[in-house]
């Protein structure tokens, strides 16, 4: 089998390591033939140089992937980051400027596979600047010892990343803290034990006491509100249950074609219903 023929061999996909195992014995490509695909793709846009391309350092993507497992992340989900940007180092690759492809495809690798990772390790972002980002993947490794930093740590580290003191204190905080379930059940009833921040807070659902209170207090203004009504005349009580109290109002000109009068009769009578209903409920 020739080496173009073993590259556009089709990857397992049905196991992890099956998968790794095929990427690591597909050929590499030696820089004459890696310079010949490159231009390829840039003149013609030929696909099979580029998946030639993407298929002989797939098994970089894998070792790149591998030094990112203490994340806690799925290596299959950093390999097909990792493979992303493969892809675009292709793309963007010039076979002119001599240098081999792996060399410029590591900054698209990496960039992708630190993407996932920050949107993924942590159900609130820990990075968001360029200096947390650049702390985030650089400060376990820049510890010597377990245990919070010293002040000559904090700025040893500071100098050797470039970035401020209180911004390495900053991250080494929250890559110490752990993500907690906001309402997440306690199995212990030790009045002690830590639940959940959902207990922190008070709930918005009224006290039994209040509901009573508000539930009289909507009684009382009904009736209040009913025993007034009663006292208006049939017409007067008429024209504000239809101006107010029905689900379809009716306008002064449909009540006023209804009791043979002028509209301005009607907003009289509803202005002088409402002004002794006010006096009624008030005396209440």
């Amino acid at each position: 089998m020739s080496k173009s023929n073993a590259i556009s061999l089709n990857l397992p996909t049905g196991s992890m390591e099956a998968y790794v195992s095929a990427a690591f014995q597909l050929p590499m490509l030696s820089a004459e033939e890696e310079r010949d695909y490159a231009i390829k793709l840039r003149d013609h846009n030929d696909l099979d140089a580029a998946r030639a391309l993407v298929m002989s350092h797939l098994r970089f993507v894998v070792r790149v992937a591998r030094g990112y497992s203490g994340y806690g992340l799925p290596q299959q989900d950093l390999i097909q980051e990792g493979t992303v940007g493969l892809m675009k180092a292709v793309k963007r690759f010039n076979p002119d400027n001599n240098v081999r492809l792996v060399s410029y495809a590591v900054h698209w690798i990496r960039a992708e596979m630190h993407e996932y990772i920050l949107r993924n390790w942590r159900i609130v972002k820990v990075a968001t600047t360029k200096a947390q980002r650049k702390l985030f993947f650089n400060l376990r490794s820049a510890k010597k010892r377990l245990g919070w930093l010293n002040h000559e740590e904090v700025v040893g580290i500071a100098e050797d990343l470039g970035v401020k003191p209180e911004t390495v204190l900053e991250m080494e905080k929250r890559l110490s803290a752990h993500d907690l379930p906001w309402n997440a059940p306690s199995d212990s009833d030790d009045e002690e034990a830590h639940f959940s921040p959902s207990s922190w807070l008070p709930g918005n659902t009224p006290d039994p006491a209040t509901e009573i209170e508000r539930a009289d207090t909507t009684a009382a203004r009904e009736k209040a509100l009913a025993e007034a009504l009663a006292q208006l005349d049939d017409r007067s009580r008429e024209i504000l249950a239809a101006r107010w109290l029905s689900e379809q109002k009716m306008t002064l000109q449909d009540l006023a074609a209804q009791y043979g009068i002028s509209a301005e009769r009607v907003r009289q009578l509803e202005k002088s219903a409402m002004q002794k209903l006010q006096q009624l409920v008030d005396l209440d």
